[in-house]
């Protein structure tokens, strides 16, 4: 590890063994009863960037259910809206980052800010490729927010239609077939969006076990031939044009808002020929009709059985474990497919029943050691911020890239390719969850390297700050207070960092470390200060260390 400014002394020397074996209790309660302090922290492991004193008292004064009532109706300050307001010829990816990264901490709309990145993480674009524009980036994950809630139908639409998901799977300007020259259509976005973002390879069953033949085998979802038929639907679209040309269907005399406006569709360019797809065939024509066409493909895909227990069990993944039971998937998915009121694809309903699930809520089952999730860094980073009220010296919350594997190995819209940093069902193959057939997902950027990164990047951030001229720090005012009294120091680091339930082996060595930080009986008052506040780092620190801390239970 390298040397910062601070000494700490006595930090665990194997804190960072990163193993899904932790037992410590988790707090629980059911929904009708009001949750203590620390079952309203778990829940807000699971529901925001992280635990925070106020939104602990929210927690427990509405209850669950309300709480995520008034979550999903609390209005969306807009990414587009921060970075114009920066007024800049040119938007960088730094930019995207300091909006998201200030929404993510300040945001009072925790849900939907921990639901951007959980789709996002499904619904995959990056500012790595050259044809994803930043702030049409940033754009896209408003879109993202915007129907985090609504229905699936209506979420799939706009990611389809989005011009940066265009260009980043190549269907923006798809044109048809040619039998003269042998062009094809570009079959990218219709495989991806079986793959990925409906379907997934093979079928399931409801509860997201999946289905086989006599011999065993899964069965597929799709076929080659599904690829080639969808791939004829997704021609004839491109940019948003008031007066759409040959022109801006290239990319050329666009109006500004093109680069987040919904593509539009070119009917010269789009296929008229037969397109036979999951079952369903699309006759021909000599008239091109690319909405109705794209419409009977969506509809095929949203209505399709895999949809439920697909989505739903990856966002379990995201938001509480990474292994839930079939029958958990199976609740989840049997909502996504009625809500009760008879309608398909209700995402309010669906995240609902994730969060408020016996499973998500349970402290027996959260004690389990197969239990709980890898908390990814970008979910680590942003939980410290709030945890310890971090300010922005220059509200533009100015934390530039963090994918290196030398810093947290993951950034905002920054994924190295469509299968996100991580895959949903990724599986250390050498490691003791592989031999059990465990997923754990966000072990898939986890060595050395990334530890040792982790470790120095938060070593600096606690101590020092993050971010350009260590723009984005904590006073730690709260922590200070309570640091001539290490257990006390302790109890604080447990609620905020986990859940109330730290070790008695963690905090035994927790308060021995703080205690050997010797404060002056006597002296100047920034000598007292000083020490008071070096204890209340090496909390932090040691505490977001330990595995305890890094699997969410």
């Amino acid at each position: 590890m390298r040397r910062g400014a601070l000494r700490w002394p006595g930090v665990l020397a194997a804190a960072f063994v990163l193993a899904a074996c932790s037992g410590a209790r988790v707090g629980g309660g059911s929904n009708s009863a009001p949750p203590t302090a620390a079952e309203a922290a778990r829940f807000l492991s699971q529901t925001s960037y992280g635990a925070t004193d106020e939104a602990i008292s929210q927690v427990r004064a509405s209850g669950y259910s309300q709480w995520i009532d008034q979550q999903m109706v609390m209005p969306q300050q807009t990414h587009l809206a921060d970075l114009t307001a920066l007024n800049k010829s040119s938007i960088t990816a730094t930019d995207v980052y300091g909006t998201v990264w200030r929404q993510a901490v300040t945001g009072p709309d925790q849900l939907r800010q921990r639901m951007k990145l959980a789709l996002s993480e499904i619904f995959v674009i990056s500012m790595t490729d050259s044809g994803v524009s930043e702030i049409g980036a940033g754009a896209y994950y408003d879109l993202l927010g915007a129907y985090a809630f609504a229905n699936f139908r209506t979420l799939l639409e706009q990611v389809t239609l989005n011009p940066q998901m265009g260009n980043y799977l190549t269907w923006r300007a798809n044109q048809k077939e040619n039998p003269a020259t042998g062009q094809h259509p570009d079959e990218n976005f219709a495989r991806e969006v079986m793959q990925l973002m409906t379907i997934g390879l093979y079928q399931l069953n409801l509860d997201g076990t999946v289905k086989t033949d006599p011999s065993g085998r899964p069965l597929p979802t799709y076929t080659a031939d599904d690829i080639s038929g969808l791939a004829k639907v997704f021609t004839g679209y491109s940019y948003y044009s008031p007066k759409p040309t040959v022109v801006t269907f290239g990319g050329g005399n666009l109006p500004s808002d093109a680069k987040f406006r919904a593509m539009i569709p070119y009917p010269q360019y789009h296929s008229t020929s037969a397109k036979s797809f999951l079952g369903v065939t699309i006759p021909a024509t000599t008239t091109p009709d690319p909405a109705g066409d794209l419409k009977i493909a969506l509809d095929t895909l949203f209505n399709h059985p895999n949809v439920g227990p697909f989505i739903g069990k990856q966002l379990i993944q995201r938001l509480v474990t990474s292994n839930p039971s079939p029958a958990y998937v199976a609740r989840v998915a049997g909502v996504f497919n009625d809500n009760g009121k008879g309608v398909r694809g209700d995402m309010a309903a669906v995240v609902r029943a994730i969060l408020l699930d016996p499973e998500a809520r349970s402290s027996t089952l959260a004690a389990d050691p197969n239990y709980g999730k890898l908390r990814e860094p970008l979910v680590r980073l942003g939980h410290w911020a709030r945890a310890f009220n971090a300010t922005s010296d220059s509200g533009g919350w100015l934390i530039p890239s963090t994918s290196g594997n030398t810093s947290l190995g993951e950034s905002f819209l920054t994924a190295p390719s469509v299968f996100n940093f991580y895959r949903p069902g990724y599986s250390p193959p050498t490691a003791r969850l592989g031999g059990q057939a465990l997923l754990a997902p966000e072990f898939q950027i986890v060595d050395e390297v990334t530890t040792a990164g982790y470790l120095n990047t938060m070593q600096t951030a606690i101590d020092q700050g993050i971010g350009t001229g260590k723009d984005v720090h904590s006073a730690y005012a709260a922590e200070t207070a309570l640091a001539s009294d290490p257990n006390a120091l302790a109890d604080r680091m447990s609620l905020l960092l986990l859940n109330g339930q730290m070790s008695a082996g963690l905090r035994g060595r927790l308060v021995e470390a703080v205690g050997s930080i010797s404060v002056p009986s006597s002296g100047s008052q920034a000598t007292i200060n000083t020490a008071l506040l070096n204890r209340a780092k090496l909390a932090v620190f040691m505490t977001m260390a330990s595995p305890e801390y890094l699997v969410q239970r």
